[in-house]
């Protein structure tokens, strides 16, 4: 009894586990490459990619794997030898992660939208030398001022017509001649057809999965600085066999069977969708739907037409879904199962799209360190709305004090999200000093304001960086974001502190409303008034056509306060 008494007082979480998963499961440490191989025999002729109409069975690409695998090894890559990926949402994508992995080498994955400023960054802090990319202009020609300029030697060229369909294939190159590049030739460029010209019989590199870096996922962290977080072979399987026992909690539709299909629309080289989309959909022998960009009613008819069951996404992508002006005409009641994650879940959000489906939306949380998904709310009743839900298995959140980080403060008490899991990174890329501060005691220091209930659940309040700092109180953006939300004219916002010099910060809200809807400052105040503070209480509110976005589809607050810092530096008023 005494034992169970200070389980339940030290993980809270454990009388609220969904019954099909055990918190304490074991957790293999295994290498990613075992985790495609094992696919590969097990679903030899499942398809395994879908690309415009173009399928590839797990037999195929796994023979291409290996093919390209003995070509990067021949082009030099071996143990710790770092290789960028610089591509779209492709098959490519798929095979050269795995390729270069298999080689014994690091994937480092790049932004195609970076400016060529941070690209070069990228190129000398994490040590690449080779990139692989498509002929296309828009990315060939940023990486070949990029061989001029930086460390980088030499590019793998993918052709993009290669992974088309009959007719696309033979059209591409005539119709889009515009946008594909003249790729020289030289020695500095390998052709993807060079590098597969070979027997596919990679010689074999062993694996410490606990040590061995399979990524380098750069990321601002906690302090905005881009730096390469570490994840090890170890850390991205562990992700995935926590995310598949968690998916295996979800109660089954009547009448499902037959394999899964993924809709990978958010971009691979994001963390989240590196886990939730490639990794995850492998290990269930799924057949991943890929999408090079976000285009919604693109979207809207691959999830009809494809009859897709799983969509992991984030919240605009979501909201964009449930205000397609012709959504009752997309059968979408095929999706089962979708994760919300890279930026909070609106509750208004998550119930229109559960009605519109009939699937289980879950809200999940976790950071690129954390490879990426640390917490997720169960399927089913005891999804919580507005909380990120339970520690994954074998994770432990703790909540430490703001004040002493070393302090874990008891159930009910808002203070900084910790993680520690076998998911969390190694460290930092050559930033030991980084790493120190936030890897402490084993606990990851995630930046978040959040506080666990009696249940542990953890709800995050905002991130520590964008809290603001109101005459001399704090004021949670999220949490007047909530607010914001509930008015059925707004379809998108962003709440931010902006400088004033009575108040230090005053809190702004810029406000996309839905399609024919119409709403004044005056109006939104005045709603507003029984659901916030006297001090939370936007004090200016602007309206505009579109909100900026990340390349994941994020609601950009760091772009909006880009812009007033522009806007302010050039003697303007906000």
């Amino acid at each position: 009894m005494a034992e169970a008494a200070r389980l339940q007082q030290d993980y809270p979480w454990l009388s609220s586990y969904p019954s099909k998963v055990a918190w304490d499961m074991t957790i293999p440490a295994a290498s990613m490459t075992s985790l495609l191989d094992q696919a590969v025999a097990t679903y030899p002729d499942r398809t395994c990619v879908s690309f415009l109409g173009k399928r590839s069975s797990y037999r195929e690409i796994g023979q291409l794997v290996d093919r390209a695998a003995k070509g990067f090894q021949a082009l030099g890559v071996g143990k710790g030898v770092r290789v960028g990926l610089f591509l779209p949402n492709t098959p490519y994508y798929v095979i050269c992660f795995f390729a270069i992995l298999k080689a014994g080498g690091t994937v480092v994955n790049f932004n195609p939208l970076y400016a060529e400023r941070e690209l070069a960054h990228q190129i000398e802090d994490s040590g690449v030398s080779m990139m692989v990319t498509l002929d296309l202009k828009l990315l060939h020609d940023k990486m070949l001022r990029m061989l001029d300029e930086t460390r980088l030697q030499r590019l793998v060229i993918a052709r993009m017509a290669d992974i088309l369909p009959f007719p696309k294939n033979w059209l591409f190159p005539i119709a889009k001649r515009g946008e594909v590049a003249r790729i020289p030739a030289d020695d500095r460029h390998v052709p993807f057809s060079r590098l597969i010209a070979n027997d596919g019989r990679p010689a074999a590199v062993p694996v410490n999965p606990r040590e061995d870096i399979a990524v380098l996922q750069y990321t601002g962290g906690t302090t905005g600085v881009p730096k390469g977080a570490m994840l090890t072979h170890a850390n991205l399987y562990a992700n995935t066999e926590q995310c598949a026992a968690w998916y295996g909690a979800r109660e089954a539709k009547p009448g499902e069977q037959g394999p899964e299909k993924v809709l990978g629309v958010l971009p691979l080289f994001h963390v989240f969708a590196m886990t939730t989309v490639m990794n995850f959909g492998l290990r269930m022998g799924a057949e991943l739907v890929l999408l090079p960009r976000f285009e919604l009613d693109q979207v809207m008819e691959t999830l009809a037409k494809e009859r897709i069951t799983l969509f992991p996404a984030v919240p605009t992508i979501y909201t964009a879904i449930n205000h397609h002006k012709r959504l009752d005409q997309y059968d979408l009641s095929s999706i089962r199962f979708c994760m919300s994650g890279g930026a909070p879940l609106p509750v208004e959000v998550k119930e229109a799209f559960e009605r519109t489906t009939g699937c289980t939306l879950v809200e999940g949380y976790g950071l690129s360190e954390s490879s990426p998904v640390a917490t997720c709310n169960p399927p089913g009743a005891m999804n919580r709305k507005g909380s990120i839900g339970l520690p994954l298995p074998g994770t432990v959140i703790e909540i430490v004090s703001l004040e002493e980080p070393r302090r874990v403060l008891p159930i009910g008490e808002k203070g900084e999200v910790c993680i520690r899991g076998p998911q969390v990174m190694k460290g930092y890329w050559n930033r030991p000093d980084e790493t120190a501060q936030t890897l402490v005691d084993g606990r990851l220091h995630t930046g978040d304001v959040g506080i666990m209930d009696e249940d542990g659940y953890t709800t995050i309040v905002d991130r520590i960086k964008d809290m603001i700092l109101c005459s001399g109180f704090n004021v949670y953006p999220r949490n007047v974001e909530e607010a914001i939300y509930l008015h059925p004219a707004v379809a998108e916002c962003v709440v931010a502190g902006i400088p004033d010099e009575y108040r230090g910060q005053t809190v702004k809200a810029y406000v996309r409303l839905d399609d024919g809807k119409s709403l004044t400052a005056e109006e939104l105040i005045d709603f507003l008034k029984d659901k916030l503070s006297p001090i939370e209480m936007p004090k200016i509110v602007e309206f505009r056509g579109e909100l900026p976005k990340t390349m994941i589809g994020k609601l950009s607050r760091k772009a909006l306060l880009d812009e007033e810092a522009a806007r302010r530096q050039a003697g303007g008023a906000a």
